[in-house]
């Protein structure tokens, strides 16, 4: 009965420490927002954010331009971190038009109903928006920036 015991506390013991060291070794990132139909919504927050995200890429652009060529590991290191911001700023823009403008504000309108026309054009605004998120991942050049901000400009007016 002794052993039974013993056992039984070890392998309690021990679940208890796997999943405390699990829940603190991987945590998960909180989410903005969820996708329960709650009604809760801050769409120029997320407009803001999302110009923010287009600054913090112009300014990581910038410096990968001012670092290229260098050969140096300092600067090669910065350089690897600027891009890393690049990508994770326009990965983030891109999840939250997809998750959040596309699947939760914008409705279908189905052709030949009125406002199938305005549809059409929130989407490509919608599409725009990815798009040019998408090219500040492939061109380190200010005129991606330039034309991510005139995409997110343009989605913008349908969040007033």
């Amino acid at each position: 009965m002794k052993n039974y015991i013993a056992t039984s506390l070890t392998l309690l013991c021990l679940t208890a420490g796997i999943t405390a060291f699990l829940w603190t070794a991987n945590p998960k990132p909180a989410a903005a927002h969820c996708q329960v139909p709650c009604g809760i919504y801050d769409d120029s927050a997320r407009i803001t954010r999302l110009r923010e995200d287009a600054t913090t890429i112009a300014k990581a652009i910038d410096n990968i331009q001012k670092l290229s060529g260098s050969t140096d590991a300092q600067s090669i290191n910065q350089m690897i971190r600027w891009v890393n911001t690049k990508e994770q700023h326009a990965s983030h823009i891109i999840s939250v038009v997809a998750e959040y403008f596309l699947t939760q504000k914008v409705k279908p309108v189905a052709k030949g109903a009125e406002g199938y026309e305005a549809y059409l054009q929130e989407l490509a605004d919608h599409h725009g928006v990815m798009s040019a998120a998408m090219k500040t991942k492939q061109k380190p050049e200010a005129a991606a920036v330039e034309a991510l901000n005139k995409a997110i400009d343009a989605l913008s007016g349908h969040y007033k």
